[in-house]
């Protein structure tokens, strides 16, 4: 082709910052509003993620709510009707206590866990491991 390519060489420079890091310096860099072409505005103060139990597992968010911690829900009866002999129901006894605590454990700063009494009876194990009371009994 004709081209002399000889000591025409740069050093590439990358940055190896992470997509949730420049996502987060580029939210700084916008005001509390954001309007499009066509007027609409939306404001950029944050939003809520609504989730199962296990779809939560390997997310972090800065603060979480554990809805419907009372004893007939986690736990269901209809789980513990269908096991066949005693170590299944161990797996399963396992494996409840296990979505609550993953659930629980998603929270970087607060964590808000809420049901009607009776409370799961996962909440005290919970409660002992983390060194505080995650269940308050409201009589209202």
């Amino acid at each position: 082709m004709g081209v002399d390519v000889c000591e025409r060489s740069h050093t590439l420079r990358v940055n190896y910052r992470t997509s949730h890091q420049i996502r987060m310096q580029a939210d700084r860099q916008l005001g509390a509003e954001v309007a499009d072409v066509d007027g609409n505005v939306e404001t950029t103060s944050g939003h809520v993620s609504i989730s199962t139990m296990p779809l939560a597992k390997g997310l972090e968010f800065r603060a979480v709510a554990v809805m419907a911690c009372d004893d007939v829900i986690i736990l269901l009866q209809s789980r513990i009707e269908a096991v066949a002999d005693d170590a299944d129901l161990k797996a399963v006894y396992n494996t409840e206590r296990h979505l609550l605590d993953v659930a629980c454990t998603r929270a970087r700063e607060h964590l808000l866990v809420s049901g009607t009494a009776p409370g799961s009876e996962f909440l005290e194990v919970i409660g002992a491991i983390s060194g505080g009371c995650l269940f308050a009994n409201a009589d209202r």
